[in-house]
């Protein structure tokens, strides 16, 4: 998810706490720990909108939830259509509006716009039913989408205000990238994930991935797909999932560790240093996550209980992390 609109999407908010003093223990009072969402609704992206909006997406119906991180309150802006939609990574472009949501197992990107809730544009990627459209980042000139069963990054340009323009480019991910199969696999839900999480350095010109499988980073130039592992002094992030990037500061969600691993970029974003996890009781096998203020807000995805699905009934929740 591209920090730099992050912290641009945010400022209204930030604008009117911080001028009636600074983020406080009673600033933090007047947002909840956890926000409920509805039952069953089997969540997995997440990304911020204007001021304290929040999108949440569904992997069992392709819904997409808008709620108020202040008060907690929430309703559907996409219906869903258990069966034939799956909603995974989402982000949101200030510029126009619009939300960019991945398609998982059905291969395609589609973008709504979050004033209406209308879809009007789907993107085709990758071949549906053998592919994973995984994440998305928006920036500037593109919007890149990962697939974790092929090594390809789908790049989207967009022209100067956020509109899908141009032919889509299959980026095949090159250099010291690894991609792993199940040689044994008969169907899509066997193969391994590999490319996850995605995010976008403030220039544009290099992207962030995180495999899954391995546990390691890369860089990957935003043009040709060539990748690089990144040097993180021996660490590794088994089953990195969500990205979120401020400054030199990466985070890591790692879904089934209930934990979010906090690294130190180096200024040419090569090398990696470990500061350290962030935890929190309420975490419950997260997926993504994103900033807002002082706080990281991740998505309990309850893979261990429910997956694929449709689930009716879990309870899923999105928790508010402190740093």
């Amino acid at each position: 998810m591209s920090t730099l609109k992050r912290i641009i999407v945010a400022l209204p908010a930030l604008t009117l706490i911080l001028t009636l003093g600074s983020w406080t223990s009673a600033t933090a009072q007047s947002f909840p720990e956890t926000v409920p969402l509805p039952d069953g609704f089997q969540p997995e992206g997440i990304t911020l909108g204007v001021g304290h909006t929040a999108y949440v997406g569904s992997l069992a119906s392709g819904a997409i939830y808008a709620v108020d991180l202040r008060t907690g309150a929430g309703s559907t802006l996409v219906q869903g259509s258990p069966g034939a939609l799956l909603a995974v990574g989402l982000d949101f472009d200030a510029r126009s509006g619009h939300l960019f949501v991945a398609g998982g197992l059905t291969g395609d990107g589609r973008v709504y716009d979050t004033d209406t809730g209308q879809m009007i544009h789907q993107l085709p990627l990758g071949a549906p039913w053998v592919s994973w459209i995984n994440d998305v980042v928006v920036t500037r000139s593109a919007a890149y989408f990962t697939n974790s069963f092929d090594p390809f990054i789908y790049k989207v340009p967009l022209d100067s205000k956020g509109e899908p323009s141009g032919v889509v480019q299959a980026l095949m991910l090159g250099g010291d990238w690894q991609n792993f199969t199940n040689p044994d696999a008969t169907t899509p839900a066997e193969m391994l994930i590999n490319a996850n999480g995605i995010v976008a350095t403030p220039n544009d010109r290099t992207l962030i991935v995180v495999n899954y499988y391995t546990g390691l980073l890369y860089t990957v130039d935003a043009d040709t797909g060539y990748a690089t592992e990144i040097d993180l002094g021996g660490a590794i992030v088994p089953t990195g999932d969500g990205l979120v990037l401020r400054g030199k500061t990466l985070y890591v969600v790692q879904n089934f560790l209930n934990a979010i691993a906090v690294f130190t970029l180096s200024p040419d974003y090569s090398a990696a240093t470990l500061k350290g996890y962030l935890t929190d009781s309420d975490l419950r096998v997260p997926s993504t996550a994103d900033l807002f203020g002082p706080w990281l807000y991740a998505v309990n995805a309850r893979f261990d209980v429910c997956f694929p699905g449709p689930c009716p009934g879990v309870e899923y929740d999105i928790v508010r992390v402190d740093q």
